[in-house]
Order: structure tokens, then sequence, then C-alpha cells
């Protein structure tokens, strides 16, 4: 299956869960899937399709997904992910339950995506990376702090209107970081394709 012949729509909140009841997972929530694909991503980390499903199947602690329509729907998700992030036109949403649901469940929510996210920014290993900015190194701890948001929240304007502020935090948050770690990548790339010649050359 190639991630070019998929849709780049970003899947709702409720159809990957629907997903994860179809797969028998009850371990693991949409937020969840989509901060650690994120984290991936934002480190410079770019995943085959068989590796990616490999590591939805560890997050949802079970061995294969049994629908090829699960598979494709999380292709779907991480190639959305994948545009949205290096958009130019700051498209890029996290997947969170929508605003119909209770204030304790979308914080909840949200902690859930940002503890994801750094355990998948963790493991390309750029959270130790010596290169990072003093602003990303800092607001990697922004997140390490909102990962532990109370989900004791009650249905208060002024709650509502704090969490919607801390969810734009760390969407903006994400964008800065994708765009200082993959550009770094990027950098590191073009210098190496410009050595390389040179290496190769006849003496």
């Amino acid at each position: 299956m190639s991630l070019s012949n998929i849709p780049a729509d970003l899947p709702d909140f409720e159809l990957i869960a629907n997903l994860f009841v179809e797969e028998g997972v009850r371990v693991v929530s949409p937020a969840e899937l989509h901060g650690l694909i994120a984290g991936h991503l934002a480190a410079g980390a770019r995943l085959q399709p068989a590796i990616l499903l490999q590591t939805a199947c560890e997050l949802m602690d079970t061995n294969a997904l049994t629908h090829e329509s699960s598979k494709a729907t999380l292709l779907n998700l991480y190639t959305a992910t994948c545009d949205a992030l290096e958009s130019m036109d700051l498209e890029f949403e996290l997947l969170l339950p929508d605003d119909e649901n209770e204030i304790s469940v979308r914080a909840e929510s949200l902690g859930r995506w940002c503890q994801s996210f750094l355990s998948g920014f963790g493991l390309y290993g750029k959270h130790t990376d010596a290169s990072l900015s003093t602003e990303a190194k800092e607001t990697l701890n922004d997140l390490g702090q909102i990962a532990q948001i109370s989900a004791d929240l009650e249905e208060l304007d002024e709650n509502e209107s704090d969490l919607m502020e801390v969810q734009e935090y760390v969407r903006m948050a994400v964008l800065m970081l994708f765009t200082e770690c993959n550009k770094a990548l990027e950098e590191k790339e073009k210098a190496f394709a410009k050595a390389e010649p040179e290496s190769k050359r006849l003496h």
C-alpha cells in the first residue's frame, strides 16, 4: 500500500475511535496515536507504511490490524498529518474530541496528546539533541507540563477559554518544533549531497 495513493484528509476523532472499537483496542485514545505520529514527524522522522502500522500496533497493544480499512485510515491519518505540518498555511490541527464533549474529557485528551507527542519526539532522539535551540528545549518542557494537565475541570467559561488557549499554544509549539528540526535535517542532507561527489573523486 502506497502513501501516495491515499487522500490526505485528516480523519476525525470519532472515526479513529470507531476504528479502535472495531480492532478491539481499549487502552489507547485517538489523541495518543495522533500525538505519537506528530512527534515522529516533528523530530524529522518519516515512516514507511509497514513501520507506521507496526508502530501503531505497538501503541495499541495489538499484534496486527484485522481490517484493511483500518490500515488505510491510519495511513491516511499519517499522510494528512505530514501534509499539514509541511504546509505553509499553518493547517495543522490536533486530533482531539470536539467541543460537544465535556471539558474534562477534552483536557484529558490534550494531556494524552502531549504525552504521546513527547514520546514520539523522544524516540527519534531529538529531546537530547544538543543542536536544539533554547526556545525548542523550553517548548518541550512546556509540553511536558501541559501533559500533566488536570482533567478535573468544571464547565466554566473561564476554563473553556483557558483550555482553548493552551490547545492553540500546543498547536503552534508543534509547528515551531517541526520547522526547526526538519529545517536542520534538510540542511544536513543538502550538505551531505554536496560533499558526496567530492569523496568519490579519483585522485
